[in-house]
């Protein structure tokens, strides 16, 4: 019995002094210990977890701001887009071709639709203007449509290259006449391109007609008008007015389609907006026959 005693009292000096040397070399009581390094180990997934979070979030932030800089610069180009698609231009867009002589034009609108709804503008729904790149052949023609957005005519014009102003009113489309090339033949008989010649004298005659020009201006950005005086002749109604008259600078670019003032005379009102040299057709009618009488001037 003592000597069990005494074993108990020895285990139990044994255990309080490994406790004790234990806590001499750590500094902390071993429980402790182990919270510290549980504490230690938490804090230390947490603040992985927290990070990983963080980037997590960072990542998922970033990507949201580059979808939405994506998705506001495709909306602005969207809106710059189709802003450029209808500002400033044509929404009738005529394409010319030539068919075993007939010269066929068809109107389409900018979705590829034909556009078959015109005004009838001076007794017909399209005037056509004709004339070689030198500017030396001029014909006003009148194409008939056979359906709708389509227009043809025989045309009769010998081989080279010409430019041709498709002249129409659209009722619920705007549209600017603007130039369009054609080639007719061979394309090694083109027109000679030289510089246009002033005329020395407004007064043209043709077969027995004599017209002079005689305008209040020659002067760009002002309102000019161009009085025509047919010597005696009186004009009969062509196209519902008492003649008409198309201008185009020397490059055939700028057209100017002017038709008479109200009255019993041939005056005709219309500004130039730059200086240059033009070229003035007025056509009138006697006896039931169209006269052309062109003209070259300079407007300072």
């Amino acid at each position: 019995m003592k000597k069990w005693a005494i074993s108990a009292v020895v285990y139990l000096l044994v255990v309080t002094g490994g406790y004790y040397t234990y806590a001499s070399f750590t500094g902390a009581e071993p429980e402790k210990a182990n919270h510290a390094t549980m504490d230690e180990q938490h804090n230390t997934e947490s603040e992985h977890m927290d990070n990983s979070k963080e980037e997590e979030h960072g990542d998922s932030h970033t990507e949201h701001e580059e979808t939405s800089g994506n998705s506001e610069e495709g909306n602005h180009e969207n809106s710059h887009s189709e802003h450029e698609v209808t500002a400033g231009s044509s929404e009738v867009l005529p394409v010319i071709t030539e068919e075993n002589g007939d010269i066929v034009i068809t109107l389409k609108d900018q979705n590829g639709d034909a556009v078959s709804n015109l005004e009838v503008n001076h007794e017909k729904l399209m005037h056509l203007i004709v004339v070689s790149t030198d500017l030396g052949v001029y014909k006003h023609l009148h194409p008939v449509s056979n359906q709708p957005g389509i227009f043809k005519l025989k045309h009769g014009l010998e081989d080279g290259e010409y430019k041709l102003f498709v002249d129409v009113k659209p009722k619920d489309l705007s549209y600017e006449v603007q130039p369009i090339e054609l080639m007719i033949g061979n394309s090694s008989e083109g027109h000679h391109h030289g510089a246009l010649s002033l005329d020395k004298e407004l007064m043209k005659q043709v077969d027995n007609h004599k017209v002079t020009l005689e305008p209040t201006s020659l002067s760009a950005n002002e309102e000019i008008q161009l009085n025509f005086d047919l010597h005696g002749e009186t004009p009969e109604q062509y196209l519902g007015a008492l003649g008409h008259v198309v201008i185009l600078d020397e490059k055939a670019q700028n057209y100017i389609h002017v038709h008479p003032l109200e009255g019993k005379e041939p005056v005709f009102q219309t500004k130039f907006s730059k200086p240059g040299i033009y070229k003035i057709w007025s056509e009138f009618q006697f006896d039931g026959e169209v006269f052309v009488f062109p003209y070259v001037v300079e407007i300072k």
